[in-house]
């Protein structure tokens, strides 16, 4: 038997900085750039009820950790559960068990902000952001520890939500923080646009964007949706969180394949391969540049492990054991 560290929702709230959470997922796409193994998302859908399971993971050396997530939504309880397994590298035995329901927001904005320091311009200080939900919370989060933004402008289609972001953000961040009244009012002048909705239609026309504008797309990961249309992606250096992901369910880039705007050889390079410098970042100022992120193993490890250890540290979290197959898979039938 093995004990096996189970940390709640509850414990991981608050468990690391955003800084923290961006630090370890930059490192995760490094080694993933330097070729570790990680692999698109695998979904399952049912109907009657409605709902769907999706798993993905990824293995990272350096860390030491393989681990990935799963998750149920929908279904006869109409909501979403999230289960992170987390695994030694070395050895195999499980390491722990999160549930991962409060870290998703910012492991995911971890991954947004990585590819803004590595895509957008330096000088970066005007950020749009469309969608004013938790994951575009996550995105502000991660992202301002990257960039120091004079000026952040929110759109969402419900004025209350918006304001209340603004409201929320504005006195967090240093930046001037303000809703607006639509998605062409957050991009105009804009250096960083993040796109967190769930919308399955672009959200703004690709035409308003200006040179040297970055674009972080994540709340679509699925043939049929997508939140930027074929003019952005075709305008731009396009960068997936994973390159196998671009064709297989990415919605923005399947679309401007089908339009044929774009061939496979659009793909400049993934994050990891930005990131470990196998492709380059951003090569110029008025180079359009796009993030699409859909959600990897790599974020989700990389982060799950960051938090194992702080947890160790503060003596977070409850054990639960495990048998090892050796002794678990005896054969034998009840008496």
């Amino acid at each position: 038997m093995t004990d096996t560290l189970f940390l709640t929702s509850d414990e991981i709230e608050g468990l690391a900085t955003p800084t923290e959470y961006v630090d370890a997922v930059r490192d995760g796409y490094r080694q993933v750039g330097e070729g570790a193994p990680a692999y698109p998302r695998q979904k399952f859908f049912r109907s009657d009820p409605d709902g769907m399971f999706t798993s993905y993971a990824a293995l990272l050396p350096e860390t030491g950790a393989v681990g990935g997530y799963m998750y149920t939504a929908g279904f006869g309880a109409g909501n979403a559960w999230f289960m992170t397994p987390l695994f030694d590298a070395e050895s195999g035995e499980p390491l722990a068990v999160l549930d991962g329901a409060s870290m998703n927001p910012f492991k995911t904005g971890a991954a947004g902000a990585v590819a803004v320091d590595e895509l957008a311009r330096d000088d970066a200080a005007t950020l749009a952001v469309i969608g004013s939900g938790s994951q575009a919370r996550g995105q502000v989060n991660t992202t301002a520890t990257v960039r120091d933004f004079e000026d952040v402008r929110v759109f969402s289609p419900t004025p209350e939500n918006r304001e209340t972001f603004a409201s929320e953000f504005d006195e967090q961040l240093e930046a001037n923080v303000h809703a607006v009244d639509s998605s062409v009012a957050a991009l105009e002048g804009a250096d960083v646009v993040i796109t967190a909705t769930k919308s399955s239609e672009p959200v703004f026309d690709g035409d308003d964007l200006e040179p040297g504008m970055h674009v972080t797309a994540m709340g679509q990961y699925q043939e049929g949706s997508r939140e930027i249309d074929t003019t952005t992606v075709e305008r731009a250096t396009y960068v997936p969180d994973l390159r196998a992901r671009a064709t297989f369910d990415a919605g923005a880039f399947l679309a401007a394949l089908e339009d044929g705007v774009v061939t496979e050889d659009h793909i400049h390079g993934d994050l990891g391969e930005v990131v470990a410098g196998t492709a380059p970042g951003r090569t110029s100022d008025d180079e359009i540049t796009v993030f699409d992120s859909g959600g990897t193993g790599i974020e989700t490890t990389a982060a799950a492990y960051m938090l194992y250890e702080r947890a160790q540290e503060r003596g977070l979290g409850s054990t639960i054991s495990f048998a090892p197959a050796s002794e678990a898979l005896t054969g034998r039938l009840p008496q």
